[in-house]
């Protein structure tokens, strides 16, 4: 089969599509003939070495796919071969095959295409797991999204509404913000033309905000930690600006808020039963039309490089996927 290999951790012009040999199903997994992966910021970071965790060299990135079951490992009995599944190898998504453990692998309904499928379990299960359980986003609280047209941003603004927040979506361009008000963000503010800070304190009278669901860092992150409520949660989610921001203790103090951080990918194998309950209100929540996938572009596996490079390039409206 074809996958996309990284050999060191470098530029992303150093990665390459060649045949390796297809997986094999262990005790307990599966392997799934795969019809679309999602390409998500951390991706990027991992085969350049800048990620929280470095695998061990060679590698194929790709966390999350959708297709169909090739091959059932001994143990399993919740899938047989045939079943559409969406599922969270990890490792080894940009592949026309992988090998999944079972356990995190689910029935996909029809409702859903494969690619707005491949796309829904990182960024919406992200959103889903800061805002439910590591903030505990109450209906009726002001939640503010960084980086509100990204695929994990768009998934927040999404789930927050389902939730029953009000929604304030913080973005860099218009093109972006109308994205984001089309998902349901109820105020946009456009940072760059605007002073985040300033605006933030107008919008929320001085009260500031409950829930931060924040993406970006830098000066961004700066201006929420000014503008957070009373018991307030600032969720940390990622540093897609580049600039990891350091915290003035005293203002978490004074203002009587967390910071909170969110890192999916290791409570999904601390919780793996929380996580299928998240998964299953999500797609419930799918096929109810209160979340979706928005996809920007799909590229063949060969392309894989150039989808990488957009979604590093902060250019993304809602997800980029690979087709094999």
């Amino acid at each position: 089969m074809k996958a996309l290999i990284c050999e060191q951790f470098a530029g992303l012009d150093q990665l390459k599509v060649a045949q390796v040999a297809d997986p094999v199903a262990a005790p307990g997994q599966v392997v799934v003939d795969i019809a679309a992966a999602g390409v998500n910021f951390p991706d990027g970071l991992t085969v350049q070495g800048l990620y929280q965790s470095k695998p061990p060299l060679p590698f194929t990135p790709g966390t999350e796919i959708c297709g169909r079951v090739a091959e059932v490992g001994e143990g399993v009995k919740h899938l047989k071969l045939g079943d559409r599944v969406i599922a969270m190898p990890g490792l080894n998504g940009f592949a026309e095959k992988v090998a999944v453990d079972a356990r995190l692998a689910f029935p996909c309904p029809d409702v859903i295409s494969d690619q707005e499928a491949a796309g829904l379990m990182v960024a919406h299960a992200t959103a889903h797991h800061g805002l439910r359980q590591r903030a505990n986003l109450q209906p009726g609280e002001t939640l503010l999204v960084t980086g509100a047209a990204g695929g994990t941003g768009l998934a927040a603004v999404q789930i927050g509404k389902a939730i029953g927040a009000k929604v304030i979506a913080v973005c860099s361009t218009q093109e972006k913000l109308d994205i984001a008000k089309a998902n349901g963000a109820d105020v946009l503010i456009n940072y760059s033309e605007k002073d985040l800070k300033s605006e933030l304190k107008a919008i929320t009278e001085g009260r500031g905000v409950d829930v931060v669901y924040e993406c970006v860092g830098g000066e961004t992150f700066d201006a929420c930690v000014r503008n957070m409520a009373w018991n307030g949660r600032l969720l940390v989610i990622g540093f897609a600006g580049g600039t990891i921001p350091s915290l003035p203790a005293n203002l978490a103090l004074v203002k009587g808020f967390s910071l909170v951080g969110v890192f999916w990918g290791t409570w999904t194998q601390r919780d793996p039963q929380g996580f299928m309950q998240n998964m299953q209100e999500l797609i419930q929540w799918y096929s109810e039309g209160k979340v979706k996938v928005v996809v920007d572009q799909a590229f063949p596996l060969d392309n894989a490089v150039d989808a990488l490079k957009k979604v590093m390039s902060r250019k993304v409206a809602g997800k980029v996927v690979i087709t094999p």
